[in-house]
């Protein structure tokens, strides 16, 4: 148990990643929506929250306890779906939880990576992570208005939770890359504000990205070139003595 909680903790953010991925675009691989949603998608959240883990490795105690509750529920929430397929409240409550669980990993993304002075495969595959984690909070947060008010959009399939949720994703994944085809569009003023409240939340994020990498590049990668270069020069110096 301890070679694999070190293993998860070392691959912690490329773990998150292929987790992320797959629970967001597995439903290009099943047609069973039925299936999909009584046996993939609980899977599914139980590859994201072992994946999850990781990333609170190490975090203290209060934190690791959290996650391990949040991720008990999401996890028992699809489970749910086949016995309260018809309970609206039920889906309300799911929508909320989600949003809270990935909240709670976004933040630990970001503060990691603010705090770095270098550049690895950790830091990329964590910047995509934050990425892929907004697509995640927007699908659930619209997706509990879509449930409040099935007017909110226009274009949404409501005919099944898994086509509800597939249409959203596609949406949210739109929209943040700023592509917005125009077949699915908010209907009310609130779904708008919010549609453009996370739109604005991807470029921030773009731009703190940016500007730390940038900084990165520019300041601390030279200095660790030259601190190669004069350690290679002292060590040749070295050598030309002996």
């Amino acid at each position: 148990m301890k070679k694999f909680l070190n293993y998860i903790h070392k691959r912690k953010y490329e773990l998150l990643l292929f987790a992320l991925i797959q629970h967001l675009f597995i439903g290009i691989f099943v047609s069973d929506l039925s299936f999909y949603t009584k046996l993939i998608w609980p899977i599914n959240m139980l590859i994201l929250g072992v994946a999850s883990v990781g990333v609170f490795i190490e975090k203290g105690h209060w934190k690791n306890l959290m996650q391990k509750i949040l991720f008990l529920i999401v996890l028992a929430l699809p489970i749910g779906l086949t016995f309260f397929s018809k309970t609206l409240s039920y889906f309300l409550f799911l929508n909320i939880l989600y949003v809270v669980f990935f909240l709670f990993i976004l933040w630990e993304v970001l503060k990691y990576l603010l705090k770095p002075s270098y550049i690895n495969t950790d830091i990329i595959s964590a910047s995509a992570c934050g990425y892929f984690l907004l697509i995640e909070i927007c699908t659930f947060l619209l997706q509990f208005f879509v449930y409040q008010n099935p007017q909110s959009f226009k274009g949404i399939d409501l005919s099944s939770p898994a086509n509800t949720y597939m249409d959203l994703v596609y949406f949210s994944s739109i929209t943040l890359t700023s592509i917005g085809f125009g077949d699915i569009t908010p209907n009310i003023h609130y779904t708008r504000r919010r549609e453009c409240f996370f739109r604005s939340c991807h470029f921030i994020f773009i731009a703190c990205s940016y500007h730390h990498n940038s900084y990165l590049t520019c300041h601390v990668a030279p200095l660790c070139a030259s601190d190669r270069s004069n350690s290679l020069a002292l060590m040749a110096t070295l050598l030309s003595k002996l």
